[in-house]
């Protein structure tokens, strides 16, 4: 039934999150979660929190986040731009940078919200496909085009692109916004972030979602020169001039500020991560050496939808997409070593059972 309205609506095909599983004994290693939680300090500003607080608008600024980025980042404050974790910040930035009539550049295997957000502001778009060890082309993106923008480490695949890459291609692009999305790059890359000063038209994001232990918070950021920050504030205080609420400003703050815990805590998550790489390895799995929270692996022999559905059945989760290039792979987030021992077994059992018929 078509109702004599609908002509009017914008619709569009959204993006699909990873299952949030409820009930006991689930492991959840399909949405990049950091398994830790966050520093005492976060707790502390929970736990003084004053209520009567609540019910006062929330600082438009975000002055104490921005503030304590600025003093860890090495940038003045007005080069900081706050969001509601990185997505709001990513889609003000198509919203604001990407108006152009020549297509928007992005890796054909990437973060897929990427597809969905140039569909809902109507921004065309170019997908450039991945070498076949998922490796990006700098010779790719020196087309004529009216912004880029892609992952480092890259998601889903988890490989890390160097430096020279991301600076050859902002270099060729001096007409064109670049944004880098970093939400990954504590786990093992090297932050982009000093080129901002070198080129005028590059944009960091970052999340406090995997490292900080703060998706619950939802905080994202963005680092550029003061003109572009300028101009995305003002497209961010045209729609809505309190995104950012009061306890979450706060509770990002001190986690700032608590460095030692922030560094041991992905010292545990890399050790993890490459602990498991080999245990996967002997299991018969290959994947790309992975720099993110999350490995992305593919079996020599068992299907990978087969291998997510008995992990499901046995309430583990990953995340599976059946789509073209992809579709024998499984992302698997790096949790506790307890879980992932808890994983290996299970794909011990899964595989071995498929083997024995």
């Amino acid at each position: 039934m078509e109702f004599l309205w609908e002509g009017n609506v914008r619709k569009a095909n959204p993006y699909t999150p990873g299952e949030q599983p409820n009930g006991q004994g689930v492991i959840k290693l399909n949405t990049n979660e950091n398994p830790y939680p966050p520093p005492e300090l976060v707790a502390e500003v929970l736990m003084d929190y004053n209520r009567d607080s609540a019910r006062l608008y929330p600082d438009t600024n975000s002055t104490a986040l921005t503030e304590a980025l600025a003093k860890r980042y090495g940038v003045d404050a007005s080069q900081i731009f706050i969001g509601v974790g990185s997505d709001d910040v990513i889609s003000m930035l198509f919203m604001t940078f990407f108006n152009s009539s020549k297509p928007v550049l992005f890796p054909d295997i990437t973060y897929s919200f990427y597809e969905v957000w140039a569909d809902i502001y109507k921004v065309p778009f170019k997908t450039l496909p991945l070498d076949e060890n998922f490796r990006m082309n700098p010779a790719d993106y020196k087309i004529e085009n009216g912004g880029i923008i892609f992952p480092n480490p890259n998601a889903p695949t988890g490989v890390y692109e160097p430096l020279e890459l991301v600076e050859e291609i902002a270099a060729a692009n001096p007409g064109a916004v670049v944004i880098v999305d970093e939400a990954y790059v504590d786990f093992g890359g090297v932050s982009c972030l000093p080129l901002i000063e070198k080129y005028d038209n590059l944009i960091i994001v970052q999340t406090f979602s995997k490292s900080r232990s703060m998706a619950g918070m939802r905080i994202g950021f963005a680092v550029g020169n003061k003109r572009l920050i300028k101009f995305l504030n003002d497209v961010k205080f045209s729609v809505n001039s309190y995104t950012m609420n009061h306890i979450s400003q706060l509770c990002g703050a001190a986690s700032v500020k608590c460095d030692v815990y922030f560094k041991n805590t992905l010292e545990k998550i890399i050790n993890t991560r490459e602990n498991t790489k080999r245990r996967l390895a002997e299991l018969g799995f290959s994947f790309p050496d992975s720099k993110a929270n999350f490995i992305f692996a593919r079996h020599d022999v068992k299907n990978a939808g087969e291998i997510f559905n008995a992990l499901k059945a046995r309430k583990i989760y990953v995340r599976h997409w059946n789509k073209p290039r992809i579709s024998d792979y499984l992302r698997i987030t790096i949790g506790t070593d307890g879980e992932m021992d808890t994983l290996i077994e299970a794909l011990k059992g899964i595989i071995n059972h498929e083997q024995n018929f």
